[in-house]
């Protein structure tokens, strides 16, 4: 499983707090916890309006002062992104294209012919549809894209997108659909998301969270935006790796047991 470390985020408050008072100390600690807790990305998101690529760079400096993990630059403003490249000492992740607006033909002329990755949101044009027939027609438009500015698929994250399950019944069985779809058209793409959406407005959201990537490593979930220091969320990923065979003789989960990445007290 790639893991993308999501505790740098201006949408959190103790982040949002931390960037308003340059609290610099509290965002290298939220870097050095996810790398040492085994993130693969380090997803970094300013969240603050008109300060965007000054607030990005600010962050990715901190950042790189205490980890060396590729950066994973989240933000809604194409432009933003792109400007914030050449603060990554090394290629990592943009956090994330889809059809809406001038998105794709502003990032991937920027990432062509490089080692950068990138997050396909599968959202329409002019929607942000639940219907598994326009994801699929998304996610087609998207790849019609990725083969115009030749980038390998192996460098492409697709995100079928996960709604409310409280809101929309098949939240979870739309996803798999389209997750199948993809894996079954483009095998060398990626299967992404972040969990929280799924469990918005309903009680005990870390387990739903929790059985939702469960479900999802089953239909070819292989990437996630997640808290990487959550002992019970690694434990889900390491149990099911092995159940899939995707760790044989269960190499990963023993040695995460004896890391206490689980966070099991050991007889």
């Amino acid at each position: 499983m790639i893991i993308i470390g999501e505790k740098i985020n201006g949408a959190i408050p103790s982040v949002a707090k931390a960037i308003a008072e340059k609290n610099a100390d509290w965002i290298r600690h939220l870097a050095k916890i996810q790398t040492e807790a085994g993130a693969n990305f380090l997803d970094v998101c300013s969240a603050v309006p008109g300060k965007d690529v000054e607030t990005l760079k600010w962050l990715i400096d901190l950042i790189q002062e205490v980890s060396d993990l590729p950066i994973c630059i989240d933000s809604p403003n194409p432009h933003s992104i792109v400007e914030a490249i050449p603060f990554c000492k090394k290629p990592g992740l943009i956090n994330s294209v889809s059809l809406e607006g001038d998105k794709i033909d502003t990032v991937f002329p920027a990432i062509a012919g490089t080692p950068w990755q990138v997050i396909a949101l599968l959202s329409g044009k002019n929607k942000l549809s639940e219907a598994v027939e326009d994801r699929i027609e998304a996610l087609e438009e998207i790849m019609q894209k990725v083969r115009e500015y030749h980038i390998d698929e192996s460098r492409v994250h697709v995100d079928p997108m996960v709604f409310s399950l409280g809101a929309i019944p098949d939240a979870y069985t739309g996803y798999a659909a389209v997750a199948k779809y993809t894996k079954e058209h483009y095998p060398k793409v990626h299967i992404t998301s972040g969990l929280s959406n799924v469990s918005y407005g309903l009680p005990s959201r870390k387990t739903l969270n929790q059985a939702f990537l469960i479900l999802a490593m089953q239909v070819g979930m292989d990437c996630a935006i997640i808290d990487p220091t959550s002992r019970d969320m690694i434990g889900s990923i390491c149990a099911t790796e092995a159940l899939l065979k995707i760790d044989e003789y269960c190499i990963e989960y023993i040695n995460a047991y004896n890391d206490d990445r689980f966070g099991i007290k050991k007889n």
